[in-house]
């Protein structure tokens, strides 16, 4: 049994049959989390009993893998806006391209990001970059504190030593440095922008952000871009002027509602207000991204690091056309290979706000797959090589009772300018149809005390 195994095992009996057999403590657990906000729709957004826990060298390879990604990603980047024949490979929308011509004003587009991954043992595959506008991180560390002097953790914690990783102050750090290069030379005023929800229970996670900042001796608002008003050089809502934005909503959210004039863009455009993160990182968020960078030809002069890392941990990814392509060394016809290996296959769409859906090939017959195809024919779509998921049991309690689910865990690294600093872990039943069960848990980096 490995040490991560035996870990599980020791704490999942730590409350069937061990000290914290007595239940009571989910209560006072649930009702902290109902004090710190974390629920959405009168749920919360941990249902669950365990951290996600892994250990210092899946972490440190997570790093070490995750920075090499986002290198490779960026350098892909440049060559994408310095190529029209790349830039069409991206499936952007005419708006999109304009708004990625425009330089942010710093030097890392993707100031905040995050990898989603499936980890297990020492193999980690990368399977989408959330480069627009990534959450969880503050969810996950407030997580992280709860569970942390939870009665089942602090007794794991007389055997184990754990590592919390946290968000807030780290996205911080990088806001401010962006801003730096930005050409900012005074304390900024932030502001958090999302659309407002007509209702809402619970705190949203931009809400965290903005107590945490205010804390740190920022003034900052949430504002919604329907709010903004640019004249005389200055971004305001209402008397609030902005130099510096967090961005929560996605280009595609944002260029469905607004057009090109909105006076965001115009002070974007002007470089009045440094926005995080920029318009550019669409280009990295495409799912065609990985289409990209799986193709050794454009691949063949990065670093061997970068390359390594692509080859070990990115699934084969190509966007969706009437072409011939390359799989492993082999010249096929794209639609015909796609229909012929839907086993081992899904089809995506490029952006993940379009309002399409995915499909496992592996879950159909050839008849829906046929359909599937003809849908990613006419619509920007691309094709991944299916990535085995990763399953553990986790406990929670249902109607009064312990029970245990075997849930498919993804973990997500968090990077800020390109470093990996911290990770989040997300539960789902792993079925294309809709669940309820499902939700963050907070991430542990387990070492045995010496």
């Amino acid at each position: 049994m490995s040490q991560l195994d035996d870990a599980i095992s020791r704490y999942n009996r730590l409350l069937e049959n061990g000290p914290c057999r007595d239940l009571a403590w989910v209560d006072d657990l649930h009702k902290r989390m109902e004090e710190e906000h974390l629920s959405a729709g009168g749920r919360l957004i941990c249902p669950f009993l365990r951290p996600n826990f892994i250990t210092r060298r899946q972490y440190d390879g997570l790093v070490k893998t995750g920075e090499a990604l986002i290198s490779a990603i960026d350098r892909m980047q440049r060559m994408v806006l310095d190529s029209p024949s790349l830039l069409a490979r991206m499936e952007l929308l005419p708006a999109e391209k304009m708004l990625a011509a425009i330089d942010p004003g710093y030097q890392v587009p993707e100031v905040a990001s995050r990898l989603d991954s499936h980890l297990t043992n020492g193999t980690l595959h990368v399977v989408q970059y959330n480069a627009d506008s990534p959450s969880g991180s503050a969810y996950t560390e407030v997580l992280a504190d709860l569970f942390y002097d939870s009665p089942p953790v602090k007794e794991f914690r007389k055997r184990y030593h754990l590592s919390r990783v946290g968000g807030k102050k780290n996205l911080l750090g990088a806001l401010l440095k962006a801003y730096k290069q930005f050409g900012g030379h005074k304390k900024p005023n932030i502001a958090i922008l999302e659309f407002r929800p007509a209702y809402h229970s619970g705190q949203s996670e931009f809400q965290l952000f903005r107590d945490f900042f205010r804390e740190e001796g920022y003034a900052v608002e949430i504002v919604s871009p329907d709010q903004l008003e640019y004249r005389n050089k200055v971004l305001r809502k209402g008397p609030f002027e902005i130099d510096l934005i967090y961005r929560r909503i996605s280009i595609q959210e944002f260029l469905m509602r607004f057009d090109l004039t909105h006076p965001l863009v115009r002070a974007y455009r002007e470089r009045t207000v440094c926005v995080v993160n920029s318009f550019r990182s669409e280009l990295a968020h495409k799912k065609a991204m990985f289409g990209l960078l799986t193709d050794e030809a454009l691949t063949a002069k990065f670093p061997n690091d970068e390359r390594k890392a692509i080859h070990d941990h990115v699934p084969w990814t190509r966007l969706v056309t009437a072409t011939k392509t390359t799989y492993r060394d082999e010249t096929v016809d794209l639609p015909e290979f796609i229909a012929q290996n839907r086993d081992k296959l899904v089809l995506k769409p490029n952006d993940d706000y379009s309002d399409q859906h995915s499909f496992f090939g592996w879950e159909m017959d050839d008849a829906a797959w046929d359909r599937a195809l003809k849908q990613a024919m006419r619509s920007p779509y691309v094709v991944q090589e299916r990535v085995s998921p990763v399953r553990s049991v986790f406990p929670m309690v249902t109607y009064g009772n312990l029970e245990f689910k075997e849930m498919q865990v993804d973990v997500h690294p968090l990077a800020y300018l390109g470093k990996v600093l911290s990770c989040s872990s997300w539960l789902s039943t792993g079925n294309s149809g809709f669940s309820s069960v499902g939700g963050l848990v907070p991430t542990f980096i387990l070492d045995n005390k010496s």
